[in-house]
């Protein structure tokens, strides 16, 4: 029997460990939360963890100025840019960006290498925090993780330009699931009040989709040859 047939080959490809441990920590914070909030851990203290974090950890254009203004770089307030995708303000908001972020982290992982990864999710989860820290107003706070799910979005997006290219079917298609997405956000902006945060979204998108065709392997050496034949 051939290597390409082993009986041992799983039909499934594997999760990235790099996806898999950023959605535990998601995850695993949220179900703490949960489950303070509903007594059955903590006591009656542990009602106010989820506070607690956001106040914390949570990120708000009002730090952004602070640094700028003082020059500042304190660790504690450096801290938020990362750590806001894991403090959510509800259960359902961490499972549906937990979710998000794993099975399109599944797909991109397929491609792209650890270390791609973790680049991928610290440039998109900090530039979305820089940008809307420029724009939105200075009390309005951003958490969860849904801009670094974007920004899967975004690389994924790009790989399925790649493939409709090679295909010969219309690239625009690559773009589908962004549009649907941000058409469901503008419904609930009409009804609801949702935020800047789709500010950071759109922006860790757009990283997302340009960092793509470095972070893949051979994606320098694509860049080198391209620039060469202008």
């Amino acid at each position: 029997m051939s290597d390409d047939h082993r009986p041992d080959d799983s039909p499934v490809n594997p999760v990235s460990p790099v996806i898999v441990v950023i959605f535990i920590a998601i995850i695993g914070i949220e179900g703490v939360f949960s489950l303070g909030n509903s007594g059955l851990i903590g006591g009656p203290q542990a009602i106010g963890w989820r506070l607690g974090a956001l106040q914390d950890y949570a990120f708000s254009p009002a730090f952004l100025d602070y640094m700028l203004a003082t020059g500042d770089l304190a660790p504690e307030l450096l801290k938020r840019f990362v750590t806001y995708p894991f403090v959510h303000g509800a259960f359902q908001s961490a499972l549906i960006a937990g979710v998000m972020f794993l099975a399109l982290g599944k797909f991109v992982g397929e491609a792209m290498k650890p270390a791609g990864l973790i680049v991928l999710f610290l440039v998109t989860t900090i530039g979305g925090a820089l940008v809307f820290g420029l724009v939105a107003p200075e009390t309005d706070p951003l958490y969860g993780a849904f801009p670094p799910a974007y920004g899967m979005i975004g690389a994924y997006s790009y790989m399925l330009s790649i493939y409709y290219r090679a295909v010969g079917q219309n690239q625009v298609m690559a773009f589908r699931l962004i549009g649907m997405l941000m058409g469901i956000q503008l419904l609930f902006g009409l009804f609801f009040d949702t935020g800047m945060a789709w500010v950071a979204e759109i922006t860790a998108f757009v990283l997302g989709f340009a960092l793509a065709p470095l972070l893949l392997p051979g994606g320098f050496a694509r860049l080198r040859a391209k620039l060469r034949h202008r």
